[in-house]
């Protein structure tokens, strides 16, 4: 029987990543006074390192190792990061980071329905809290009990960690629940901890290896705006709806 939902944020919940985040890091570069700049393409490529503190250290071991002694990069890094999230928060609270489709819908449906829904994520709280309080109704931040974010698992995704953190709050059992990700490293994090997963891709993850999926959607869907089997398990409707999820859940 299917209880919980447990939804990825950035890719997943929303676009954050291509206009958002990459926005903020080059922002926070400027600030800095440091000339990289993070395009669309090197962002993509930067995406297989998770978490943004640990993007910057790559980013600095690989590409800029001259900018700081070793030990000085964890400090400088988490000082980029720090300003990069203040951007961030900034940007969301303009209105510059939207849902993806079919998301506002499915989670008013679900927590109508019932069912427990949850974050996993390698983002920070603050991150996630601006996110939904910005973009769902008044109050609907309390519509998920438990949350894990990247202060809970320091081991970043493909690593289960952040999973297991969810699930030891929860109280499920893992094949009581069904994640919801956009990205290889996503659900390579989710099967591992046993989770039943769907994958909705973009424009940086869709090329990505999901053998393991559920099924793999272009979104959610809208009325308006069909969700697109990509692999996996067929729909029976053109939007993807807690029906849908029970069924596939089922089968899985």
């Amino acid at each position: 029987m299917l209880r919980a939902l447990i939804f990825d944020v950035d890719g997943t919940l929303a676009d954050t990543e291509r206009d958002g985040h990459r926005v903020a890091f080059n922002r926070a570069f400027a600030d800095a006074g440091l000339d990289w700049h993070w395009d669309v393409a090197r962002y993509g490529e930067l995406l297989r390192v998770t978490g943004g503190r640990e993007r910057i250290l790559h980013f600095i071991d690989s590409e800029a190792a001259h900018i700081a002694p070793g030990e000085e990069r964890e400090a400088l890094a988490r000082a980029l990061h720090a300003q990069k999230t203040t951007h961030y928060l900034r940007m969301v609270d303009e209105g510059a980071v939207r849902l993806r489709p079919g998301i506002a819908r499915l989670l008013s449906e679900a927590h109508a329905a019932g069912l427990t829904l949850a974050i996993a994520t390698t983002t920070s709280r603050a991150n996630i809290a601006a996110l939904l309080a910005h973009a769902l109704p008044p109050g609907a931040l309390g519509w998920f009990p438990v949350i894990g974010a990247a202060e809970d698992a320091p081991r970043k995704k493909p690593d289960p960690q952040v999973y297991e953190f969810v699930l030891d709050q929860l109280g499920f059992a893992a094949d009581e629940c069904l994640a919801i990700e956009d990205s290889a490293a996503g659900l390579q994090a989710a099967t591992a901890a046993g989770l039943r997963t769907v994958v909705t891709t973009n424009d940086y993850t869709r090329d990505q290896d999901f053998s393991g999926a559920l099924t793999v959607l272009s979104d959610l869907g809208e009325n308006d705006a069909p969700a697109r089997v990509l692999a996996g398990a067929s729909a029976v409707s053109d939007v993807v709806d807690v029906a849908q999820l029970q069924a596939w859940h089922a089968r899985g």
